[in-house]
């Protein structure tokens, strides 16, 4: 079994989770949705906290969904998740992406959000969701693309922050600016028929900026990420603190807007 040598950078403290927990099948998987059917079997993996998972079982209504992730803290967090919304076609399991315990051709569509550029070796990710996945099936992925992150007003410290999470996502083992590798890693891994595209999530207006940075500022310099830049000698808790104070300042700004965008690829196994 390939084991995972890459470490996840933002582990799952609060600012975290308050990023994930916002994630819908709307505004993170809108690229699929046109793939679903009422019947579809789907795997979910890399699910996090399972707000997207669960909006997948909702429009699956005679399908089944399944969840993985490997933080068996935040798959309880799923499980609950789905409880409060009364879903009875979704499950969760802590499992690892690298070897999913499923057997060949279990799924019609394999989902991974966020995913590729926090392992090791993303084409045997890939090559391992689409074993799962059926003949004829879709494996789906989506990642931001940190290097070609935007924003305004340009906050110094903003450029700070771009250039230390990148080098400290890289020193764990993974790869910030997977969005637009997606193609190529797909390519690598075998698959033929892919359609590539992108998409965005924007941050505009008071209430969206006032999120966005707090929960970067608080990331900054509280999270695991923060460990792992300080103990790996990328910055200093100085150097966070400048960061998370840059984040904040940019939210002052009424005329602050920030542009995520991500790489998307449908691929049919």
């Amino acid at each position: 079994m390939r084991a995972e040598n890459a470490v996840y950078t933002h582990g799952h403290h609060e600012s975290v989770l308050r990023s994930h927990t916002w994630r819908t099948a709307a505004n993170s998987a809108a690229y699929l949705l046109g793939e679903l059917t009422p019947g579809a079997r789907v795997l979910d993996i890399g699910c996090g906290p399972g707000t997207i998972t669960a909006d997948l079982a909702a429009l699956v209504p005679e399908g089944h969904v399944t969840g993985v992730d490997r933080a068996a803290d935040v798959v309880a967090r799923a499980r609950e998740h789905a409880a409060a919304r009364a879903l009875e076609n979704v499950e969760f399991r802590v499992g690892d992406v690298n070897a999913l315990d499923f057997p060949d051709d279990s799924f019609d569509i394999v989902h991974a959000h966020q995913v590729l550029q926090h392992v090791g070796d993303p084409v045997h990710v890939l090559r391992e969701m689409r074993r799962v996945c059926r003949p004829g099936g879709v494996v789906a992925a989506r990642d931001s693309d940190y290097g070609a992150f935007t924003w305004f007003p340009e906050v110094p410290a903003l450029d700070d922050w771009q250039s230390l999470y990148r080098r400290v996502a890289r020193a764990n083992g993974g790869e910030p600016d997977a969005g637009r590798r997606l193609l190529s890693w797909a390519r690598a891994a075998g698959f033929t028929d892919i359609r590539a595209g992108a998409g965005s999530w924007c941050f505009a207006g008071a209430e969206d900026r006032a999120w966005w940075s707090g929960l970067w500022a608080d990331r900054t310099v509280a999270s695991v990420y923060a460990r792992l830049a300080v103990e790996g000698g990328h910055t200093t808790r100085e150097g966070l603190d400048a960061v998370a104070a840059g984040w904040r300042e940019w939210a002052t700004h009424d005329t602050a807007w920030f542009l995520v965008p991500h790489g998307e690829i449908l691929c049919h196994a």
